[in-house]
């Protein structure tokens, strides 16, 4: 689908995940010329790095930016806006700016012995987990590869559920780990709807995800433990986590509660931390001075997706937090025909 007509005028995306390319693609086909700005070494973003193999084959990435590259984006790896890449210098050299990259900044737990070794983000995991593959497949794992997390031969807890909770799981799995356990804070849902929960609302209901299914099969029995709260990482005399200290927790009138004389200590020599994304990176934001919501995501209305600067437009995670892909390829869609507009009218006015 090579547009049969340009515009002249030009677009950065910054951020190749789902919103990038998404936008990436509508802007393309109106003509325009885009280039999308990826810090990673391959674009993709969270669907290159963040989702495991067996959820998301990487040849359909690859195959998918292939085919928008032989339509006529260009993409540039290795290029953090704002850190290594001047972000006014990619503004002055396009006529608009979108702005797709994501929820990054992981949400921590801030408890005794949190500097511990073995102790890591869930995406930190999952990303050099995938890059480790992509560079065995490739033959180059040997003389780039750097620092490799394995969960091999350990007792592995992963804090969070979730998706990114259970990828974490599955990848343990994958890398054969002794045990493993997966702490969710509130307790376990009911089997069924609750009347509290009527459709169309999404179904606040016990299920049992590929990884959760894994572990039962190997182990014998569902990982997952519920109503726990962490209050405390165990370390040995190297400063690496050996166990964790928790209490049950229970939703009270104030919000979560710690039950007394419920403390229990659980032995492991890594800690996987998945407990969500509380908003984007603000090098690029920061630089241009752009708004941000109470939650500290870009602020841009949902179905306008303009920020605060004049031709300065922003899709997905980074403007609605942490959310769905789905949800990413509709506002990256979305941004893209605002930004179309706003450049038809750019071209208007200069026409004049």
């Amino acid at each position: 689908r090579i547009p049969e007509t340009r515009t002249g005028l030009s677009v950065a995306v910054i951020g190749s995940g789902p919103a990038g390319l998404a936008c990436a693609d509508v802007l393309n086909q109106q003509g325009h010329k885009v280039t999308v700005y990826e810090r990673e070494d391959r674009p993709g973003g969270l669907l290159m790095y963040g989702i495991p193999n067996m959820k998301l084959d990487k040849g359909k990435v690859e195959r998918r930016v292939n085919l928008l590259e032989e339509e006529g984006i260009e993409f540039v790896c290795n290029a953090e806006i704002g850190v290594n890449v001047n972000v006014e210098t990619i503004r002055n050299a396009n006529d608009a700016l979108v702005l797709c990259t994501g929820a990054t900044i992981p949400r921590d737990l801030p408890v005794p012995g949190r500097d511990a070794k073995g102790i890591h983000f869930a995406m930190e995991f999952l990303t050099k987990n995938q890059k480790r593959l992509m560079m065995t497949r490739d033959g180059t794992l040997e003389s780039e590869w750097g620092e490799h997390i394995t969960a091999e031969g350990k007792d592995v807890i992963v804090i969070g559920g979730g998706d990114t909770g259970t990828d974490c799981i599955g990848t343990s799995m994958r890398h054969r780990c002794k045990s493993i356990v997966n702490f969710e804070l509130m307790g376990r849902p009911p089997d069924a709807r609750a009347d509290s929960n009527p459709w169309p609302e999404w179904p606040k209901v016990y299920g049992v995800d590929y990884g959760h299914g894994e572990v039962q099969a190997v182990f014998g029995q569902d990982p997952r433990e519920y109503g726990v709260i962490t209050t405390e990482f165990l370390v040995d005399d190297d400063n690496n986590v050996k166990g964790l200290r928790t209490s049950d927790a229970k939703l009270g009138p104030s919000g979560v509660e710690i039950v007394p004389d419920s403390e229990r200590e659980w032995p492991c020599d890594l800690v996987l931390l998945a407990m969500g994304f509380v908003s984007p990176e603000h090098d690029i934001s920061s630089q241009l001075s752009l708004a941000l919501d109470p939650r500290e995501n870009i602020r841009a209305t949902y179905g306008e997706y303009a920020t605060s600067m004049d031709g300065v437009f922003a899709a997905g995670d980074c403007r609605r937090g942490q959310s769905l892909v789905v949800w990413a390829i509709n506002e990256g869609r979305g941004a893209a025909l605002k930004c179309d507009a706003y450049l038809q009218n750019l071209q208007k006015a200069t026409a004049k």
